[in-house]
């Protein structure tokens, strides 16, 4: 009589989620996330507890578009099934879309190369019920040629200090923006942003900021004075989570 040895394999899983209802990506005691619901499917097809590492980590109220996790399991079910097994068992907030098995090595978060963001504004007369909790709603003007303008001071590769919130543990702020870039599709402003890494609140920060040299609280042309600062204090509010997606991974 022959046993059966399952082969331990990794698996890259790619998702996307509305993020209203969770309190962020990663797990956390007396709290709903998405790590914790996709824990619970994937006990539910493998019948153990999994360790699924998440490409990021997400806020409360904020969004995927894409989102990549991985994990090492000894689970047989093919990968062009996982999917829709995951998705039988995930509430519709959440939908697995893609699952691949990867090198044993692989680690969703350390081998990402970067990642691009999409903050949302709404930006008509009156609200929107289709865009509540899915973007800012801001009814006053919006130069969005002048804000493009402005964003553009972002890219490169600076120390982002003044655009990371208190709290945060990491001790090399030092990013690459990529670009970033301010866009109008009717009454919906995108604020785009892609680099090789994020700080705690950098994107939400960066929009706040764009937002106040708007308003007049902050002058125009001064966002490069603000970045070599590095004072938190100095740059714009941060944004509400809601309108914030993870938008692409890269590897």
């Amino acid at each position: 009589m022959f046993s059966v040895v399952n082969i331990m394999r990794n698996l890259l899983l790619t998702l996307r989620y509305n993020g209203t209802a969770f309190h962020g990506w990663q797990i956390q005691p007396n709290a709903v996330t998405v790590q914790q619901e996709l824990c619970n499917a994937f006990k539910n097809i493998s019948g153990k507890e999994e360790n699924i590492i998440g490409c990021s980590r997400t806020d409360a109220g904020v969004h995927a578009n894409m989102f990549c996790c991985n994990v090492r399991t000894e689970c047989n079910v093919s990968s062009e099934k996982i999917p829709d097994a995951l998705n039988f068992y995930l509430p519709p907030e959440i939908s697995v879309y893609g699952c691949e098995e990867v090198d044993f090595d692989f680690h969703a978060r350390y081998d990402c190369k970067g990642k691009e963001y999409v903050y949302l504004i709404y930006n008509g007369k009156y609200r929107n019920p289709f865009y509540e909790n899915k973007a800012m709603f801001y009814p006053y003007e919006l130069d969005v040629e002048m804000l493009d303008k402005e964003a553009k001071s972002f890219i490169g590769t600076h120390d982002f200090s003044a655009f990371c919130s208190v709290g945060s543990s990491v001790q090399d702020k030092t990013r690459e923006i990529y670009d970033c870039k301010v866009t109008r599709n009717d009454d919906v402003v995108e604020i785009r942003v892609s680099g090789n890494g994020f700080l705690y609140n950098m994107v939400r920060i960066i929009v706040g900021t764009l937002l106040d040299i708007q308003k007049g609280k902050i002058e125009k042309g001064s966002i490069p004075q603000i970045i070599e600062s590095c004072d938190r204090e100095k740059a714009g509010v941060t944004a509400e989570a809601h309108g914030l997606y993870l938008n692409i991974v890269f590897y």
